[in-house]
């Protein structure tokens, strides 16, 4: 990151819908500097919006059209759709610039505003710095007049390219007939297009957190709370559950027994049968320094490599478009497939193991128990001034303990991006040891803070 910004965090605008920073009037100036930094030329420019099922949607949603309209874009209104179909489409309808109406796995109160580039790909620091100064200028003399104003109109056959799109995912001879999958849709972005996608495919779907009212995202369900998915796979004896988050860009699996399956098993998963088929690109996958240990030895041992990236969706995807990889992702359910998407998208990521699932005849637990996860050990020290990572003995303790480790193991210390906090992580086949180190230098750490 260069400047502190003012709006733009890691993932767009976000916060409390009507709090201090995320109101109509910001929207508005988003719609209108965001417009003005997308202008490429004298044609009529058009922008997608695109949003999940939160009650304030309809608020931005309207600021942002009144924004847009105003300097001269014409707006097509997709209504709720999964932030990976809002990137897709706003390639597949030419547009100029797409918008994301969402706070992805946050309670209903907060929203937030998320920006895409004409080939669906997220916007870079530098021209969302450019839009944040376009924000606060003075645009009223920038505004289009008479004829040159925009209009907006819904697009009543989004929802279908997207699940059209979806299904094409797959290779031909694919059909899930035979399959009882329960996918909970967190009464979020994808309450309709989720359940489309696998009837269609021939699965038997039972839906559940699909009747948003506008305040229930989340709220008890999706992927940041999977325990009514886990009661209803077992109740009804289904061969899978498949968990979203609320705009739908990440994924939690659960197997026939109820397990929880992470983002770490699903890329190995993915990894080895794209492998297989001769269609992994880069020679490996790509994932962040959270990822487990066990994934890299998986990997290593069918001649692969693990490429770890900072914790973020947008250095795996940064590493992964620098580096010619087509399977990325994060251990909380990210998985992000670049031959499909730009961005995560948890119901394609479903499909794909779905498909390996239907190839192997195996059941769930079976195809996504790839690798034993090595024991991880976390604890977080809050610290109250300076850099006690730059402390000289807490640094010989650090090397001195990955020299302990050595193959059998390894270490991960960093601050927290959000809070004054260091985390120290470590991960190692002989539990015991890892215990004394991660404690060891958790209490070097505090020392010295």
């Amino acid at each position: 990151m260069s400047m502190a910004r003012k709006y733009f965090g890691t993932d767009g605008i976000r916060g409390l819908a009507n709090g201090s920073k995320l109101t109509p009037e910001l929207a508005l100036r988003v719609g209108m500097a965001t417009g003005l930094a997308f202008k490429r030329g004298d044609y009529t420019h058009r922008v997608v919006i695109g949003k999940d099922t939160r009650r304030s949607g309809y608020m931005i949603e309207n600021a942002l059209t009144a924004g847009f309209t105003a300097v001269g874009m014409d707006v097509l209104l997709l209504g709720p759709m999964p932030t990976p179909a809002v990137a897709m489409l706003t390639r597949s309808l030419r547009a100029d610039v797409g918008v994301m109406i969402s706070a992805s796995h946050n309670q209903f109160d907060d929203n937030g505003i998320k920006l895409f580039r004409p080939d669906g790909y997220k916007l870079s620091d530098s021209f969302e710095t450019e839009i944040e100064n376009l924000i606060d200028a003075d645009l009223s003399a920038r505004l289009a007049r008479g004829k040159r104003i925009g209009r907006a109109r819904r697009v009543e056959e989004a929802r279908t390219r997207y699940v059209e799109y979806a299904k094409r995912t797959l290779p031909r001879d694919i059909d899930f007939t035979g399959l009882r999958v329960v996918v909970d849709c967190a009464n979020g972005a994808a309450y309709k297009t989720a359940p489309e996608v696998l009837w269609e495919l021939g699965a038997e779907v039972i839906s559940i957190g699909v009747s948003p009212d506008g305040f229930n995202i989340n709220d008890g369900c999706g992927s940041t709370a999977p325990g009514a998915l886990i009661e209803k796979v077992k109740e009804l004896r289904a061969d899978i559950g498949i968990a979203l988050d609320g705009d739908a860009d990440r994924v939690l699996i659960v197997d026939e027994e109820g397990n929880k399956v992470d983002g770490d098993q699903l890329m190995a998963v993915i990894g080895s049968s794209w492998h297989e088929r001769g269609m992994l690109e880069g020679g490996g996958v790509v994932a962040t320094v959270m990822s487990n240990l066990g994934l890299q030895r998986y990997l290593e041992n069918m001649g692969l490599l693990l490429e770890r990236t900072k914790v973020g969706d947008r250095y795996v995807l940064e590493t992964m478009r620098g580096k010619g990889y087509n399977v990325g992702g994060e251990q909380s359910g990210h998985i992000i497939l670049s031959d499909f998407t730009t961005t995560g998208d948890g119901l394609v990521a479903a499909l794909q193991l779905l498909a390996v699932v239907k190839q192997e005849g195996k059941p769930v637990s079976e195809v996504c128990h790839r690798f034993e996860p090595v024991p991880q050990l976390l604890q977080n020290v809050r610290y109250r001034r300076g850099k006690p990572l730059e402390d000289k003995s807490v640094r010989d303790l650090i090397a001195e303990a990955e020299i302990r480790l050595g193959a059998s193991g390894r270490l991960l210390i960093r601050e927290s991006g959000t809070e004054p906090v260091i985390r120290v992580m470590g991960e190692g086949d002989d539990a015991a040891l890892i215990s004394q180190v991660v404690n060891e230098i958790a209490t070097a750490i505090g020392k010295v803070a």
